[in-house]
Order: C-alpha cells, then sequence, then structure tokens
C-alpha cells in the first residue's frame, strides 16, 4: 500500500482538489468519485448527490472545510491543503468502502492530522474514485485555529501502511530509506498511456540517462549519446556561465502549448543529478589509469569476481561504490547480450537499480576497471566464439549480485535487498538460456576416458567433500574439456583446478562444475607459466611450505556466498 503526501498552496487551493476528486480526471477514470469517510461522517457528499445538485454539493464540501482556513485571513499559512492518494497493489484483494473508511481514518490519525479523540482536528474527507485507491484531502488549520502537529508525516504515513497491509492480508512493502527514485504519478502513467509508450516518460528518461552514464568516457560522449537516444537536454547555467545541472525531455512529450516536459536529473532518481552524474563519469575518463590491453570479456569478468571481496571486506563507501558499478554493469549488458536474453536482461537491470543506492556515501575509485572493461565490450562489440565469455561473465555478475542481497541484508536495506533479489530471478532465467548451450559444445570436444578419470583422480582428492557432487554434474563433460584446453595451453591441470577451488567456497552452488568450468576457462587463457616456475612450485609444496599463495585476482574469498541457484 503506497501514500503519497502532496501540499497545495494559494486562496482555491481547495476548491482545486475538490474539484479534481470529484470531477471526470484527466482521462476520465473517475467513474464513481464518492465520499467514503469525513471528519464529522456526514460532510456533503458529491458523489452521491443527484446531477442538479452537483455543484451546489461540491461548494458546500469547500466552503466546511475551508472554514477553519477562512477564520484566519491573513495568518492562514501558505500550504492549505494537504492531499494523500493511498493505492493497493494490483494484487491485492478489493476492500470495501467501510474498510478504505478505517484506512483513511488511520492515515490522518498517523500524521497528525487528525489524532484519534481529537474533536479540534483538522476537517478531512476521502474520496474513492476505484476498487484500488482512495484521495485523502484535507485543510491544514485545526477547528480551533491551531496548525496541526504533523512532523515527519511521510514517515509516519508510510510505518501506518506497513501495519495496515499487515492487519488487512495486502502486499507488504518494504520500509524504505529515502533513496528510492521518484515513482510516475497517475497523470504520467495515463498519459504513457495516450502516447502509447509502454512506460511512463519518468522512467524511460530513467533507464536512457543511466545508460548513457555508464556507457559514457565523458561529458561530452555523455550529452551526444543522450542525443543519439532521442533524449533533449536543457542545462542550468550559474551566473559564471558554468553547469550547474541538467533537466531532460522527450520530444515525444510535449505540454499542451507542445513544448517538452523536461525533468530534473535528480527528479529522476537521487543519483542523477549532474554533479553525481559528473563524480561517475571521472571513473571512465582517459586519466589517470587506462585499462591494460587484452580480451576484455575476460578483464570485466576478472574485476566483476573482484565485487564480493569489497563487499565484505571493505569498507562500507567502498561497498557502495561495488554496488554503483555492478549496477552500471547491469545496464550496458542489454545491449551486448544476444537477442533472446535482451528482455530479462533488461528487467534485471531495472530491478537492480534499486539496489545501487543506499544512505551510504560512494567511493567509486576502485571501480575504475569494471566499469571501464564494460565500456570496452559496449564500444568494440568484440569476438566472443562460442558465446563463453558473455556466459562467465554474467556467472560472475549473478554472484556478484547475490551478495549484493546479502550485504543489503546484512545492512537492514530492505527495499534494496528486494531489488537486488528480484534481479537475481530474471539474470538467472538469462543465464540459464545462455550458458546451457556453451556448456553443451564444450561437453563435445571432452578429452579421452583416461585422461577425465585422471582429473576425477585429482578431484577427489583435492576435493573430496565435493568430489561426488562434481562427477555427478551434468557439466562435468564441460569441465573436463576446458581442463584439458588448459593442459593443451601450457597449464598444469592439477594446479589450475586447485587455483579454481581455492576462489570460493562450492558449499551453495547450485552447479558445483559449471561453476568450475568458467573459473579454469579463465585461468586457463592466462599466460602459462613457465617450466621454471612450475617445478619451483612443485618443490615447495613438496617441502611443505603448502600451497602457494594465489594471485589477488584469485583470493579465497569469505564469508561464504549467499545461495544463488546457478
Amino acid at each position: 500500500m503506497i501514500p503519497k503526501i502532496i501540499l497545495s498552496s494559494g486562496p482555491n487551493a481547495t476548491r482545486r482538489t475538490i474539484g479534481y476528486l470529484f470531477g471526470k480526471g484527466r482521462a476520465n477514470e473517475h467513474i464513481d468519485p464518492h465520499l467514503v469517510a469525513s471528519w464529522n461522517n456526514f460532510a456533503p457528499d458529491p458523489g452521491r448527490s443527484p446531477h442538479r445538485d452537483h455543484k451546489e454539493a461540491m461548494a458546500q464540501l469547500v466552503a466546511q472545510l475551508d472554514q477553519p482556513v477562512k477564520m484566519l485571513g491573513d495568518k492562514a499559512p501558505k500550504d492549505t491543503v494537504w492531499h494523500c492518494p493511498v493505492r493497493a497493489a494490483p494484487e491485492d484483494p478489493i476492500l470495501s468502502d467501510d474498510q478504505w473508511a478505517d484506512i483513511a481514518r488511520r492515515i490522518v490519525a498517523a500524521a497528525g492530522i487528525a489524532p484519534d479523540g481529537d474533536a479540534e482536528a483538522c476537517r478531512w474527507v476521502a474520496v474513492r474514485h476505484a476498487d484500488d485507491h482512495i484521495h485523502i484531502a484535507a485543510t491544514l488549520v485545526r477547528q480551533d485555529g491551531r496548525r496541526p502537529e504533523r512532523g515527519y508525516d511521510q514517515r509516519a504515513v508510510q510505518r501506518e501502511a506497513r501495519k495496515i497491509e499487515v492487519d488487512y492480508g495486502l502486499r507488504r512493502l518494504k520500509q524504505g530509506d529515502g533513496t528510492g527514485a521518484k515513482r510516475p504519478t497517475s497523470k504520467e502513467h495515463f498519459k504513457a498511456k495516450r502516447l502509447g509508450q509502454e512506460a511512463a516518460t519518468r522512467d524511460v528518461l530513467r533507464l536512457r540517462v543511466r545508460r548513457a552514464v555508464a556507457a559514457a568516457s565523458d561529458e561530452t560522449e555523455f550529452f551526444a549519446l543522450l542525443e543519439a537516444t532521442g533524449v533533449t537536454v536543457r542545462l542550468k547555467l550559474g551566473p559564471s556561465g558554468d553547469a550547474l545541472g541538467c533537466n531532460f525531455a522527450l520530444a515525444s512529450d510535449t505540454n499542451d502549448k507542445g513544448e517538452p516536459v523536461f525533468y530534473a536529473g535528480s527528479a529522476l532518481s537521487p543519483d542523477l543529478s549532474l554533479p553525481k552524474i559528473r563524480k561517475s563519469l571521472a571513473t571512465t575518463s582517459p586519466e589517470p589509469v587506462a585499462v591494460r590491453r587484452g580480451d576484455p570479456w575476460h578483464q570485466a569478468t576478472a574485476a566483476a569476481e573482484r565485487i564480493p571481496h569489497h563487499l565484505f571486506h571493505g569498507d562500507e563507501t567502498t561497498a557502495q561504490g561495488q554496488l554503483v558499478a555492478l549496477g552500471a554493469t547491469l545496464d550496458l549488458l542489454p545491449i551486448t547480450a544476444p537477442t533472446a536474453v535482451k528482455a530479462q536482461l533488461q528487467q534485471a537491470a531495472v530491478a537492480f537499480e534499486r539496489a545501487t543506492r543506499s544512505r551510504i556515501a560512494a567511493d567509486l575509485d576502485s571501480t575504475r576497471v569494471l566499469r571501464r572493461s564494460v565500456q570496452a565490450i559496449w564500444r568494440e562489440r568484440p569476438t566472443d566464439g562460442d558465446g563463453s565469455g558473455f556466459a562467465m561473465l554474467l556467472d560472475t555478475v549473478l554472484t556478484a549480485v547475490a551478495f549484493a542481497m546479502h550485504w543489503h541484508r546484512t545492512h537492514q536495506h530492505a527495499q534494496q535487498e528486494a531489488a537486488a533479489e528480484q534481479a537475481l530471478v530474471h539474470l538467472q532465467i538469462a543465464y540459464g538460456q545462455i550458458a546451457e548451450p556453451v556448456l553443451a559444445g564444450l561437453a563435445q570436444r571432452a578429452p579421452s576416458l583416461q585422461v577425465k578419470q585422471r582429473f576425477a583422480r585429482h578431484l577427489q582428492q583435492a576435493v573430496p567433500e565435493h568430489a561426488e557432487r562434481i562427477l555427478d554434474d551434468p557439466a562435468w563433460e564441460a569441465l573436463t574439456t576446458v581442463l584439458a584446453e588448459a593442459e593443451a595451453t601450457g597449464h598444469n591441470a592439477a594446479t589450475v583446478l586447485d587455483q579454481a577451488l581455492g576462489q570460493r567456497p562450492l558449499d551453495d552452488a547450485h552447479s558445483p562444475a559449471r561453476a568450475l568450468t568458467w573459473r579454469i576457462r579463465r585461468l586457463g587463457e592466462r599466460h602459462a607459466p613457465s617450466p621454471r616456475a612450475q617445478a619451483a612450485r612443485a618443490r615447495s609444496a613438496a617441502q611443505g611450505h603448502g600451497a602457494p599463495a594465489l594471485p589477488t585476482a584469485v583470493a579465497p574469498l569469505q564469508p561464504r556466498s549467499p545461495s544463488h541457484r546457478r
């Protein structure tokens, strides 16, 4: 259940609000507006009055609501009307008028508009337009001439809404922290429907601006990308002529004068103000460090593999920065993805957007390599052969999102945790569609039975607790192929397998052989150590020094990752 508070000012604020509530609506959506509750339970109801008396009933209602305000004269507050639409979720049961009346009384009491038992409280009415929502309108002067005590009323009504959801068996929303993006209004939804858009302009702009931030290497390219996707930008200039902010509009979305309807970046999302966009772009500008030349699929995968480590071993600001970079990665993945999974990946990106923001400030310094390597994939469209590059990156992103969900849970970020969980569902579907054909192709190139038995023996010695699961895994054949290919390029298969096993525990892996396949594919394509280095490593192990320290890119990660059903 979503309550939203709107304040109105001006000498005719009450008349305008009541006129809207009992009118036809901006898209003729008000089919049967009528009162379900009021401050005295017998206020005039224009919705139930005869047609000839409709205007008179509205005038009476406005006059009664406005009486305490008029009594103050020039001392009346600037904002005189408190308006709160309350909407149920589409899957919620249809509530009766009496149930909506009870909800309205609880909302105005929680907000301080009309506390229980206060006979001198503000005057208010609740109007029902449809099965799924009501509008509460109140005047902001009490009947004793004082102003209501409504400090933090938005938080108070949200808390009450969570209790109402429990009491009425409605969909339970997560408690927010004030960092969510502003939702489109009903007016914006109806306008989008009229224009034939799949989503409201606000949502379309947010997605396009986020993608431009993720893809651009500097401010000039950022604006160019927006223009190329049909977004008009209007800069807000200071006295010095420097840009202090920017507004965005779609060419197809105009007002009644035919002018574009602009939205400030911060109105699209708290992290899309110009200063915050510039901060993000600073991590992808050419200075001071450039991504080393190489396969961008492997570079992006290696950088994404470090996200769990940053989340659980770095400080909070670094962890938050990793979530921002992970969100930018998801924003660009649909553009480079095979057609069959574009829709799922885009839904994952839209869902995870909420998980990229919290009250914790983001330090983006550690995200440069990930952001630049993902940009390289977007720019260069590197050849991916059998699709394993995309599958490896998607596997790593899937793991990172699972860790992000767990990180938000530990920090009690309810909405962000739910967003990451929703993104995970879409990623799992996309991953299954991408990975299965790649694994099937690898399995067709499996080595001889003798070689597979040799790999199995080492596996049983290295991880006896997981060996049976791995050997029974349908992806075992693909795993033996990548081990054999690593050997063919000069690697020691046992060493590479040990390194892959050391990267992360396998306890929670839905398919341990599949997880190891991607790790070994990456390790196997690195430059193989020289025979002298391999001999030195063998001597070190034989002398009891244990396994050599793993390189930073494959250091063991703790704690163990939450299950993500790969």
